[in-house]
């Protein structure tokens, strides 16, 4: 018989507090074929914020021709800003013109977003790799000289095609720029969820040893259903910082059979259950996400969405002296 010595599972330090960013409304109004009125948009902006969500991607920067769900971005900042006490807005861009409509448009938080891969890279922004890498080092340039702190995003990380088609050290060498440049977090995108644990720990390890001491958020899709898996994974490997969305909506118009990211109610729900602090009230998020979908007139991935009592309309706040919103 084994010795219950050789038995024993090595401790994990659970992190006590996990972050988690709301990227539903960019990352999943951006691939709803319905326009989403901005009057709903704020809405559901403002009903996040209420259930506890302080760091939230609220717009694109990107050609309303390419990206019609986004033409209203300006109108979204214009009518949110200045953000709550507590509460961080940004938006993503993929060129300068971008950044400087973002910064036109009040945000001081810029997420940039390049990809290491030709064919992704020419589909998302028109430019070839070594284009975009370049676009990137003059959108850093125009964001920090406008004071605006840089989130600096990395595509496709763990596979374009087919898992691990992409080389690291392709990614590792664009990081490494991007930091450089003065990016001061970097965000790992899983953008087609071809990632697995056992890749999270690779790729966070080597991505380490070039970032150093710049935070490192994780951006996971759960188009295979291992969005939750990495996300365990990625606390293993000290990674305290999550995008997710709203019901687990999402996906790039650019990639073919992309889904939606992990779920934001579903993910805090786990957190929740391992004593994990998101300040993220999960049922609220829930009630938001099934009102919406409702709206859409269809169903998102998440699994708590899909529960949410269609009765139970009051979304609940974080903090509980303060009333509910109804949706």
């Amino acid at each position: 018989m084994p010795s219950n010595h050789n038995n024993a599972v090595a401790a994990v330090e659970w992190p006590s507090h996990v972050t988690l960013i709301e990227v539903g409304p960019r990352d999943g109004f951006q691939v709803e074929p319905t326009i989403i009125p901005t009057t709903l948009k704020l809405e559901i902006i403002r009903g996040l914020v209420d259930a506890g969500l302080s760091q939230l991607q609220i717009a694109s920067f990107v050609h309303p021709k390419r990206v019609p769900q986004m033409a209203d971005a300006e109108a979204v900042c214009h009518a949110l800003l200045p953000a709550p006490a507590g509460v961080e807005y940004s938006g993503l861009v993929l060129n300068t013109r971008g950044v400087e409509r973002a910064i036109a448009a009040g945000l001081d938080c810029i997420d940039v977003s390049v990809s290491p891969n030709d064919e992704q890279s020419a589909a998302n922004t028109g430019m070839s790799m070594t284009e975009a890498r370049t676009q990137a080092r003059e959108m850093l340039r125009t964001a920090i000289a406008a004071g605006c702190s840089v989130r600096a995003g990395v595509q496709v990380v763990f596979g374009f095609r087919e898992p691990g088609d992409v080389p690291l050290h392709d990614v590792l060498a664009l990081l490494d720029d991007l930091v450089s440049h003065g990016a001061t977090s970097i965000s790992l995108a899983d953008s087609t969820g071809m990632a697995d644990p056992r890749a999270i720990a690779h790729t966070v390890a080597a991505v380490r040893n070039v970032t150093g001491t710049v935070p490192i958020v994780l951006h996971l899709h759960d188009t295979r259903g291992m969005g939750l898996a990495n996300v365990v994974e990625g606390m293993r490997q000290g990674i305290t910082r999550f995008d997710s969305s709203l019901g687990g909506m999402g996906g790039c118009p650019f990639i073919a059979g992309a889904t939606g990211n992990i779920p934001t109610d579903d993910t805090a729900y786990m957190l929740a259950q391992m004593g994990i602090h998101t300040g993220v009230d999960h049922h609220a998020v829930s009630v938001i996400a099934r009102r919406l979908a409702q709206t859409l007139g269809r169903r998102f991935d998440g699994k708590l969405q899909a529960l949410a009592a269609a009765t139970r309309t009051t979304v609940r706040t974080a903090d509980p002296s303060q009333p509910g919103r109804l949706l």
